[in-house]
């Protein structure tokens, strides 16, 4: 029987050998896994050792780590961007809700003091960018009345910009990582006004509308009425004109004729002559025949 089992034995000795290569080989595989890490691109890494975070970051790439021992936290520093919407009141009271975006970037380089202080990307969107844009969007809508906040949008963004910087400056200077984060550009996607506000607001354009639609009527029925008055005092001055050239030939003509018959007499006879149409007069009853002198019809002399 004891032969049996050293025969048992010896038949199952090479399958334990293999199961104990297999394991060193997967032991070795796991510890050669543990012993690097390849950073992502637009990522860095940030060490922990044993849970504590080592203030030098890992460029993206391959790297060596510590078995077991490091474990890599992989923050995206690219360009992101965090929108919140915020209501305020503004200057002249009107409830406005104002949609900011926020582009920003993470600082690689103090991603590790990031980590520790704050937290990841999503962290610091939620427990920095967020309470900064609604502080800085009370703050700013505060200084404006309704209307201005549309008719000064540049100037209000430019406000709200700065107002979100110096929030985030000031929060991280007092976390100890100042620098940790850069905002490339501040956008006021939309704002929102009361029901009131917007009826309102319909009304005055409205009315502005109307009042511009009756001034460039007037202005219209002043210039045509001016138009018709200029036409009629070039009508008159005209109609005077021709009037008073016709004067002027007439005189002339008239002139020129009297001259004439000065100077030609037997023109007058003749001009006589020709109105006469050859009829004698007629005389009836008692008395003698008028005598007609010929030569006075015909200019002569008696």
């Amino acid at each position: 029987m004891a032969n049996d089992f050293e025969q048992q034995l010896q038949a199952n000795l090479p399958q334990s050998r293999l199961l104990i290569i297999g394991a060193i080989v997967a032991f070795v595989i796991f510890l050669l896994t543990e012993a690097f890490v390849i950073v992502e691109s637009g990522h860095v890494g940030i060490i922990r050792t044993l849970g504590a975070v080592q203030p030098i970051s890992l460029p993206e790439g391959f790297h060596f780590k510590k078995p077991f021992m490091d474990n890599i936290e992989q923050v995206d520093i690219r360009l992101t961007r965090e929108e919140n919407a915020a209501g305020a009141a503004s200057k002249d009271l009107q409830t406005v809700q104002t949609k900011v975006t926020v582009q920003y970037s993470l600082a690689g380089g103090v991603a590790p003091l990031t980590f520790q202080k704050i937290g990841n990307r999503s962290i610091v969107a939620s427990t920095l960018i967020a309470p900064a844009i609604m502080e800085s969007v009370k703050s700013v809508t505060a200084q404006y009345t309704a209307e201005e906040l549309i008719t000064k949008r540049a100037l209000v963004k430019v406000a709200i910009q700065e107002a979100i910087t110096n929030f985030i400056d000031t929060t991280l200077r007092e976390k100890g990582a100042a620098g940790a984060l850069t905002i490339a550009n501040v956008a006021i996607t939309d704002f929102d006004f009361s029901s009131e506000f917007n009826k309102a607001i319909e009304e005055k354009v409205r009315a502005e509308q109307n009042a511009l639609k009756a001034e460039n009527d007037k202005i219209r029925r002043v210039t045509q009425a001016e138009a018709s008055a200029a036409e009629r005092n070039l009508a008159a001055d005209a109609l005077a004109y021709e009037i008073d050239t016709e004067s002027t030939a007439r005189a002339e003509a008239i002139r020129r004729e009297a001259q004439a018959l000065k100077n030609n007499p037997e023109l007058i006879q003749l001009r006589l002559a020709e109105k006469w149409d050859g009829v004698l007069p007629k005389v009836s009853g008692e008395g003698s025949v008028p005598l007609i002198n010929m030569g006075e019809l015909t200019g002569g002399k008696k």
